[in-house]
């Protein structure tokens, strides 16, 4: 759902792809745009992103359904999914919150779990992974020391690994939705809580199982899938990239150099493909053409971040020597004026981290794609620093690029089939329609989007 770009599994057979594509067409309904477009380009997707009235956020769009059924439980009182209000205030100011702390408590505590997942890894031989899998149990326990304001112990790491593991597998369809297995999370979290042992004044306008589904969604399942994705991003591009990389291992202090990494890596990889809102008024796109109230807009991440710029499908992170993240188009945490993303300080932060981290230890190689969606996971070699690989490294580099060849096929028809069966699956359920069905929005009336709900 990139608007428009090369899909990833492009060898699939055109028809594939199409029926891929109408899918989610379907889902979306009848009353929808995506920005930017032809027709209406970056500067409209900024004014549009930043208008009042692109405010809603799941009722009324079909779209949620799916979301909702991928982000499940508690979608209800997930950050990024409640309605603009007084409740959204409350969540967003508790949020902001708990994630406040000095840099060097922060930086301490991301290089502390990212190290305690990289010694469990082999100092004298070349080591085959996959990046997010790797980082994964690294965030699960920094961000279980953000809530419990204490070290992550193993069968909560586990939990909480395999919690984000399943969303975000789901949300990739490589895989189907567990809800038994996010459940033992879930009986986790409450425990904890009835028990008093969460030391933040957690939101006065949830109730103590809302407040349960709350940290569940936005700490365990946005935090620790987020980070894991960037991290593994810029690993991958910086194994892809052996001469970036080098200069980076040189001078690991470089503050610099390494935000111009992350920021063309966020650039050419966000996080999010497609953004929704809905609108509560009317809003103008030109002088012909006025959105009306009700209407889904889609603001597509990576089209957006494509414009703009010479050779935007190249990572080049010297672009940043000459370009201002504010003035490029360029928004990794959304924008400041329409539900930034909370994070927005301490990811940068840890993220540079546990990169140090990283290449202190290891020097990266791959030889796989690497996309926005990174199904694969993004496999990597890891070659310890002071270890000549010798003549061991090429024939790994050509198994790594076979495997990966030999994984898209069966991988491509696995999401299309799999990302149907839960499609339909979402619209037979339909839990954020009902939702709104049994508690509509203050703000506005619940709009159709056209498709059929049953």
């Amino acid at each position: 759902m990139s608007g428009g770009r090369k899909p990833d599994t492009w060898w699939l057979p055109r028809g594939v792809v199409a029926l891929r594509v109408r899918i989610f067409e379907k889902v979306n309904g009848d009353r929808v745009v995506t920005l930017p477009n032809a027709t209406h380009g970056p500067e409209v997707f900024e004014r549009v992103y930043a208008h009042p009235a692109a405010d809603g956020r799941s009722a009324g769009a079909g779209l949620s359904d799916l979301f909702w059924y991928w982000l499940s439980p508690g979608p209800e009182v997930h950050q990024e999914h409640l309605e603009p209000g007084p409740r959204y205030e409350d969540v967003a100011a508790t949020t902001r919150r708990m994630l406040a702390g000095g840099s060097e408590e922060l930086t301490a505590a991301a290089v502390h779990a990212v190290a305690g997942v990289l010694d469990r890894l082999p100092d004298d031989r070349i080591s085959l992974v996959r990046l997010r899998d790797l980082v994964m149990p690294a965030w699960a326990e920094f961000c279980h020391e953000l809530v419990f304001r204490e070290p992550c112990p193993p069968h909560a790491r586990k939990l909480i690994t395999d919690h984000a593991a399943d969303v975000i597998n789901a949300l990739k369809c490589t895989g189907l939705r567990h809800p038994r297995r996010r459940a033992g999370l879930t009986a986790y979290l409450r425990e904890r809580l009835a028990a008093g042992e969460v030391p933040h004044r957690l939101p006065e306008s949830l109730s103590p199982e809302e407040q349960v589904f709350y940290l569940q969604g936005t700490f365990f399942n946005t935090a620790v899938v987020q980070l894991s994705e960037a991290t593994a991003h810029v690993l991958l591009a910086l194994a892809r990239h052996p001469g970036v990389q080098a200069r980076l291992a040189d001078d690991p202090d470089d503050d610099r150099s390494l935000t111009h990494v992350l920021d063309e890596t966020m650039r050419l990889y966000p996080l999010f493909g497609i953004a929704h809102r809905i609108t509560s008024d009317e809003i103008p796109l030109d002088e012909h053409t006025t959105l009306p109230a009700g209407s889904v807009v889609c603001f597509s991440y990576p089209d957006y971040h494509a414009t703009g710029y010479d050779r935007p499908d190249v990572f080049d992170p010297d672009r940043w020597t000459s370009l201002s993240a504010r003035d490029a188009h360029h928004i990794p945490f959304g924008v400041a004026a329409n539900r930034p993303c909370p994070a927005w300080r301490l990811s940068p932060l840890v993220l540079r981290a546990a990169v140090r981290e990283v290449l202190r230890r290891f020097r990266l190689d791959s030889t796989v794609s690497h996309t926005r969606s990174i199904p694969h996971r993004a496999p990597c070699l890891l070659i310890p620093r002071g270890l000549d690989p010798g003549t061991r490294l090429a024939p790994l580099r050509t198994f790594l690029r076979v495997r990966d060849g030999v994984e898209d096929v069966t991988r491509g028809v696995r999401q299309l089939v799999l990302g149907t069966v839960m499609v339909l699956h979402a619209r037979r359920q339909r839990l954020a329609g009902r939702y709104f069905e049994r508690t509509p929005p203050d703000r506005c009336p619940v709009v159709h989007t056209g498709g059929d709900n049953g």
